[in-house]
């Protein structure tokens, strides 16, 4: 039985860059791969017949060769070759660079080696709680730290007397070592270096070989006004220090806005309840109320005022974060009734009251609709 055209095994037009054959074959393999077709006996056979096309098409010598003498190229003799794909090795060595591309991420390596000699340092996380006059005001605050800096002893190299490391001989500074197993070829992390590529024979004995040493921070934080509770502010190179000369990682800082005794945040808005007395809602008058910024503004109430209303009070609110401009306060007023009267305060409400048929307009209508409600139910 004749052989099929390789380009046409792998789905391709005749002269097709190194790119799209490499992305055929991927696209074949997952798509024959005998794990994935255990129900179809012919699978295994187009797999392996994908993996001669791409075994000889990969190479540029060998797809030269073919583009010009057909399949001829390798029979005989000519070019060198031998059979493509007609041993386990040349299989796995075809099939390992498409492992490489499937599955090299989930192998937490790089391509072309993988080598960490320095590796960047963590992020940290530092939550932060403030006042809501803090937030109002902003600060500057010391805040102590607990991370990992550079040893200083060996200056982060992690060898005696800052020696430079020397390359793994394991994995010729790979940082990772292949293993054959049957079709595929695995890769590992170096059990000599772990991964670093490099190997220290001295070890810093100030950082045990890690180039840094845990100590705790001062550091000075610029709280802008305006944040709010989750407010992430960034430091740049201030968290833990990077492993052996490494970068070191970044610092977060998360706000956490305390809640406040006198004012309810909503945005860049504060709101206020200020109990008033019978009288003055009844009569009109003036109060203080206090302002997030530790002032007075002075309100007058209109008579006939009940609980609930609420009065602005402009820019009395909080600034805003990014951009310019500040929120409003609102006062919600709350008519207090006032407690433990006096035998005389007593006569003078009853007195009142029979001369208050006509001031309680809310509850004159609310109990001419429940009659209503009642009435309707009785019919």
């Amino acid at each position: 039985m004749s052989k099929r055209d390789y380009y046409e095994v792998l789905g391709l037009n005749k002269g097709a860059s190194a790119d799209e054959i490499k992305k055929a074959y991927r696209s074949k393999a997952k798509e024959l791969h005998p794990d994935r077709n255990a129900d179809n006996p012919k699978a295994e056979d187009q797999f392996k017949e994908a993996n001669e096309a791409y075994e000889v098409l990969k190479d540029a010598d060998k797809k030269a060769a073919y583009d010009r003498y057909g399949h001829a190229a390798f029979e005989g003799g000519m070019g060198g070759g031998g059979r493509p794909g007609g041993g386990q090795g040349d299989f796995a060595s075809a099939f390992s660079d498409v492992f490489d591309d499937l599955f090299g991420d989930f192998m937490g390596g790089q391509r072309g080696g993988g080598r960490q000699r320095a590796s960047r340092g963590a992020d940290l996380r530092y939550n932060l709680r403030v006042t809501l006059e803090d937030a109002f005001a902003g600060l500057q605050k010391t805040i102590q730290v607990p991370t990992s800096v550079q040893c200083g002893s060996c200056s982060g190299s992690g060898a005696e007397g800052g020696a430079e490391p020397t390359t793994c001989p394991t994995c010729s500074g790979m940082g990772k070592v292949r293993a054959t197993q049957g079709f595929f070829t695995v890769e590992r992390t170096c059990p000599t270096c772990s991964g670093l590529g490099q190997t220290i024979k001295n070890p810093c004995k100030t950082c045990s070989g890690a180039g840094r040493v845990q100590k705790e921070r001062a550091l000075s934080v610029n709280i802008p006004k305006g944040v709010e509770t989750g407010t992430r502010i960034r430091l740049a190179g201030e968290g833990e220090a990077g492993l052996r000369g490494g970068p070191p990682g970044d610092l977060y800082i998360f706000i956490e806005v305390e809640q406040h005794e006198l004012f309810e945040r909503d945005g860049v808005h504060l709101h206020c309840r200020v109990p008033v007395s019978m009288t003055v809602a009844a009569l009109s008058g003036n109060i203080e109320v206090p302002t997030i910024d530790g002032g007075r503004s002075r309100v007058a109430i209109p008579a006939g005022s009940q609980s609930g209303r609420q009065m602005r009070l402009r820019s009395k609110g909080m600034p805003a974060l990014r951009g310019a401009g500040q929120g409003d306060m609102f006062i919600e007023l709350a008519v207090e009734t006032p407690v433990n009267l006096t035998a005389k305060q007593k006569e003078l409400l009853r007195e009142f009251e029979e001369l208050s048929e006509d001031n309680n307009p809310e509850s004159k209508s609310f109990f001419k609709s429940v009659k209503g409600f009642w009435d309707s139910m009785k019919g």
